[in-house]
C-alpha cells in the first residue's frame, strides 16, 4: 500500500467523525418554541437540516472507508499498528467535538447546562485525548526500532515507526 494513501485514509477518518457526528446528530433545540424565541450558549451555525444530515452521510461514508483502508493496510503490515495508538485518541476526539458542537449550540429555555457541563468536563477530556495522541505520534517516530514490542513494522506516511 501506499503511503500517501495511508496518510489520506487517516485524515478522512479523523476528519469525517466529527463531521458525520455534526451532521447526523441534527440541531437538538427545545421542541415546544420556535427557534427565535430559545436561548442559546453559542449561535448555531445557520445551515439548513437537510444539508447537515447529507453532509454528515458523506463524510460517515469517508470516514468507513477510512477505516476500512487502514484495517486493511494494518493487517497486511504496510502500517505498523502501534499508529492505532494515535488514531484512536483522535477519532474520540472527533467525535466529541461533533457531538459537543450540538451540545453547546442546542436551544433551550434559560441556562444551557449541558454547555456547561460539556466545557467544565470536555475540555480537559479532548486535552487528553490530544496531548496523548501528540506524544504517542512523537514517541513513534522518535523511536530507534519498530519492531521493538512485536507489534511489527512499517511506515505510516513518510513519517518512519523505525526512527528517522
Amino acid at each position: 500500500m501506499r503511503k500517501r494513501g495511508i496518510v489520506a485514509a487517516g485524515a478522512a477518518l479523523v476528519g469525517g467523525v466529527p463531521v458525520a457526528a455534526w451532521g447526523l446528530m441534527g440541531q437538538q433545540n427545545y421542541q415546544g418554541l420556535p427557534a427565535s424565541e430559545l436561548d442559546y450558549a453559542f449561535q448555531p451555525w445557520d445551515i439548513g437540516d437537510g444539508v447537515a444530515a447529507v453532509a454528515g452521510g458523506l463524510a460517515l461514508a469517508l470516514a468507513l472507508a477510512g477505516v476500512a483502508w487502514l484495517v486493511r493496510a494494518s493487517l497486511r503490515g504496510a502500517m505498523d499498528q502501534r499508529w492505532w495508538g494515535v488514531l484512536g485518541p483522535l477519532v474520540a476526539l472527533g467525535l466529541m467535538a461533533g457531538v459537543g458542537w450540538r451540545i453547546l449550540t442546542a436551544g433551550g429555555i434559560g441556562a444551557n447546562i449541558g454547555a456547561g457541563l460539556l466545557i467544565l468536563f470536555g475540555t480537559p477530556i479532548a486535552a487528553g485525548l490530544l496531548l496523548w495522541s501528540l506524544a504517542w505520534a512523537f514517541w513513534l517516530v522518535t523511536q530507534r526500532h519498530g519492531t521493538e514490542g512485536g507489534l511489527g513494522g512499517g511506515d505510516l506516511g513518510g513519517v518512519a515507526s523505525r526512527g528517522v
